[in-house]
């Protein structure tokens, strides 16, 4: 009987690898940008899982570029030194203290983090920042939020020469101006113009919901393929609202910049990477 339950698991993950076939052909030395942040950034258990998933398509020929957040451990470090975290429009205002801290926790801490963990799963992975090598130039989104920058200019020189030599690129969003000021960069912001930029197969923006929904509280109402031309009467509709719209707003600006296809993807879901690439369903929602 165990002999035969174990030839049954055999045959089943020979099935998985021969399904998978086609679509790891697909992406072959294609370049994929995944955008890390939110609930799978906090569970430890979550986080390795992704992390496992990223070395995993690294290892079969895709080129993934990993950019992240860390908006909850940057409101920690801030609340231990008694510096008071304060928003405006979802945006962190970010005062010149503020901005100290945030650089500290994004482009040290979380960053590096992520790379001891891509190469404890048997990855080689490269923590950048948006200031190395002038990879992302901003200017000052404006007076309110201080030190929160708008980005003019992306120099992927940086990454495409980690890609080159075998590196997974983990990517910290903050970046400068002309003049050598550091600013804090919304992550999903950044990743998606990186995206653009590299003219990337896609890009998966990681959230804390299953994609866009026709109503929030309910699942199984999930869109799962949205046109860019269906965007402004989804907005008028009232089915994208409040939070989501920035965030439909960077799929949007991905794919107008040459990404091929967008996904927003449930990272609660462990292996919600491997199950949205690598499927004829998917898990989320995919823009096109």
């Amino acid at each position: 009987m165990e002999g035969n339950v174990m030839e049954m698991d055999n045959a089943l993950r020979a099935q998985v690898l021969i399904h998978a076939l086609p679509f790891i052909r697909k992406y072959t030395d294609k370049v994929v940008v995944v955008k890390y942040g939110g609930n799978a950034m906090i569970n430890e258990e979550l986080k390795k899982a992704v992390m496992s998933d990223v070395v995993l398509l690294s290892l079969v020929g895709i080129r993934v570029v990993l950019v992240h957040g860390g908006g909850p451990e940057i409101s920690d470090t801030l609340k231990k030194m008694q510096i008071p975290s304060r928003f405006e429009g979802g945006l962190r205002v970010t005062d010149r203290e503020t901005m100290g801290v945030v650089q500290m926790v994004l482009a040290g801490k979380v960053n590096k983090d992520l790379v001891n963990l891509l190469q404890c799963q048997g990855g080689r992975a490269m923590g950048l920042s948006g200031i190395d090598g002038r990879m992302i130039t901003v200017r000052r989104l404006d007076e309110v939020h201080g030190y929160v920058g708008e980005i003019t200019r992306v120099d992927t020189s940086v990454i495409t020469d980690a890609l080159d030599a075998g590196y997974i690129p983990v990517i910290s969003t903050v970046g400068c101006d002309e003049e050598g000021n550091v600013y804090n960069i919304n992550a999903d912001t950044a990743a998606a113009r990186i995206a653009g930029c590299l003219k990337a197969e896609s890009f998966l923006s990681m959230t804390d919901i299953c994609g866009l929904m026709r109503d929030p509280s309910d699942p199984s109402t999930l869109i799962p393929q949205v046109y860019v031309s269906d965007i402004p009467q989804l907005i008028a509709d009232g089915i994208i609202t409040g939070g989501m719209i920035p965030k439909i707003e960077c799929c949007q600006e991905a794919i107008r910049r040459g990404v091929k296809r967008v996904f927003i993807v449930d990272g609660r879901v462990p292996h919600s990477l491997l199950i949205e690439l690598f499927t004829d369903e998917g898990i989320g929602t995919m823009f096109l």
